[in-house]
């Protein structure tokens, strides 16, 4: 293989981690021992917010009183095609049944979703409207009974008023207006008289992200998650303008949001290195700092010679956003395995998958595409299995997993496989 890096990036996404969890560490055993009253201290220490942390139904009805049409026509559109999409993946996704495995032994399976469900909102550098969308609804048709959506609150304001209007929508049974560690511990915890969360899904900075993976096994979560990544494979055939502009519409995200570009042509690699900067000195300030810092930090720009060398690199990196601009759409449709979710042709953007396309867009980063697809309803189910047997069963069954009980060494095992057959009137045949 050829691959030369035209452009290679001086970080990684887990450049800070250490740093974070110490922090985070810090934090979680702060709120452990000091609990609501901690998570209020934390939230007017780091948000400047001195209100109620539970969203109230008056504050609900006014922000539905007040925003106007065209936004909440904009949410419910998101909301239909993230809602009909995840009701297709349950259909499609598994059911219960139950298989004679031999005679009188039968096993099978009970989808049963989880009780309650954490769903984290960011809020903080941008207002995440579309994030309530992908987790509040996706555990809603999944079964879920009780959703919690927590979102950082502004200095007198609260959680953003869109943020909660669309949580309600969704179908969250309580909002709170709480961000970063301290919603995740909240959550985990069962604090403001909430159930524990069973799982807790949503994307968040550094410091969710590493409170998520630190009390993981406590509480279950959806995916470890890093900064937000992109990934485009382009050949000469693509539009550097269009090419140029979607890897900084994800690079804006953060400072440290990797974007990479796969091509095999390198007169399309200079024009979008050429243009990147330009679009980002366009941009306003806030997105134009982030956007510099992760095109500069983490941009990368890979010149391979075949087909199969771009979705070799791009599987390695496994990326979170992978979209396909190139003449064999197909052909990488067939052969990519690693990613996130995918979108195919110049038609499609991760933005349109962001914010109201359909498919979820809480995705696994940091190579995590290797092993993990992205949020959807299957995260909130748990698949359990059962069995049943009759005697007669017991004479083949109870036979066998008592001698290979003894061949492990466990004798206690072993017996309760000889107390059933000495009981049905079986002959022992354990030995």
């Amino acid at each position: 293989m050829a691959i030369t890096y035209l452009k290679k990036s001086p970080k990684t996404s887990s450049t800070d981690d250490t740093k974070t969890t110490g922090i985070v560490q810090d934090l979680l055993r702060n709120i452990e021992t000091t609990k609501e009253q901690g998570c209020i201290d934390l939230t007017k220490k780091f948000d400047k917010y001195d209100g109620d942390i539970i969203v109230s139904k008056e504050r609900i009805e006014e922000i539905k009183k007040t925003l106007d049409q065209k936004t909440k026509d904009d949410v419910r559109f998101s909301y239909e095609r993230v809602r009909k999409f995840a009701e297709a993946q349950l259909k499609n996704y598994g059911q219960d049944f139950e298989v004679e495995l031999s005679d009188g032994l039968f096993a099978g399976q009970k989808l049963i979703p989880v009780n309650t469900a954490g769903c984290y909102v960011p809020g903080g550098r941008y207002a995440h409207i579309a994030s309530a969308v992908m987790s509040v609804t996706t555990a809603k048709v999944a079964g879920v009974k009780n959703v919690i959506a927590c979102s950082p609150p502004k200095e007198g304001v609260g959680a953003h008023p869109t943020i909660i209007y669309t949580a309600d929508l969704c179908g969250a049974d309580v909002i709170l207006n709480l961000g970063g560690v301290p919603a995740i511990a909240a959550m985990t915890n069962g604090l403001f008289n909430n159930p524990a969360a069973d799982i807790i899904v949503g994307p968040g900075n550094q410091f969710v992200a590493e409170a998520k993976r630190i009390l993981f096994g406590k509480v279950g979560i959806d995916l470890f998650a890093g900064p937000t990544e992109i990934g485009i494979i382009a050949d000469a055939k693509a539009d550097h303008e269009i090419v140029a502009v979607d890897l900084v519409g994800q690079a804006e995200h953060g400072y440290n949001s990797p974007c990479w570009l796969y091509t095999t042509s390198k007169e399309l690699a200079e024009k979008v290195m050429k243009r990147v900067p330009e679009l980002i000195a366009e941009l306003p300030e806030v997105p134009r700092t982030n956007a510099d810092a992760a095109w500069r930090d983490y941009g990368e720009v890979i010149l391979c010679d075949t087909d199969e060398e771009m979705a070799t690199i791009s599987d390695e990196y496994a990326p979170e956003h992978l979209e396909i601009q190139t003449e064999n759409l197909e052909w990488f449709h067939k052969r990519l395995t690693n990613y996130g979710s995918l979108f195919i042709g110049e038609e499609t953007t991760v933005a349109y998958g962001d914010k109201c396309s359909g498919t979820n867009h809480i995705l696994p980063t940091k190579g995590a595409g290797r092993y993990t697809g992205g949020l959807f309803v299957g995260k909130f189910v748990k698949t359990l299995s059962f069995q049943r047997m009759t005697k007669e069963s017991t004479e083949l069954v109870g036979a066998a997993a008592a001698r290979i009980s003894r061949y492990e060494g466990m004798e206690a095992h072993a017996r309760t496989g000889d107390v059933r057959l000495i009981k049905y009137g079986y002959q022992k045949k354990s030995k």
